[in-house]
């Protein structure tokens, strides 16, 4: 069965950083286009970032440019998104899901493009 599973999620203060892992399982990421979202409470969720089966990534939001950064280790068979200078407003819950077509990374970034996701994990930036 298809599954990602999220981690990495917990308390940080403000301008602190954290690592979340996103790691597949049924399934190799290498031929696979993954995307992180974030999620505020009664919005839909965003696009943060993605990055394509040969490695090539991008910042699909303004406000995470120079502050968020992606990248893949294939031997552990997960996606990371790194987290610097984390900000209160930032969205507290993070997803990533993944799809093996390339069009899901093609801005505008459409959830429903992505066929498989994770459950999230919860970042919580407070002083």
């Amino acid at each position: 069965q298809l599954q990602l599973v999220e981690s990495g999620g917990g308390l940080v203060q403000p301008g602190g950083s954290l690592r979340l892992s996103c790691t597949a399982s049924g399934f190799t990421l290498d031929y696979y286009a993954i995307g992180w979202f974030g999620q505020a409470p009664g919005k839909e969720r965003g696009g943060v970032s993605g990055i394509s089966s040969s490695g090539g990534s991008t910042n699909w939001s303004d406000s995470v440019k120079g502050r968020f950064t992606i990248s893949t280790d294939n031997v552990k068979n997960t996606v990371y998104l790194q987290r610097n200078s984390l900000k209160p407003a930032d969205p507290p819950i993070y997803l990533c899901a993944a799809d093996r077509g390339s069009r899901c990374l093609e801005p505008p970034i459409a959830p429903m493009l992505f066929t498989t996701w994770g459950q999230g994990t919860q970042v919580t930036v407070s002083s």
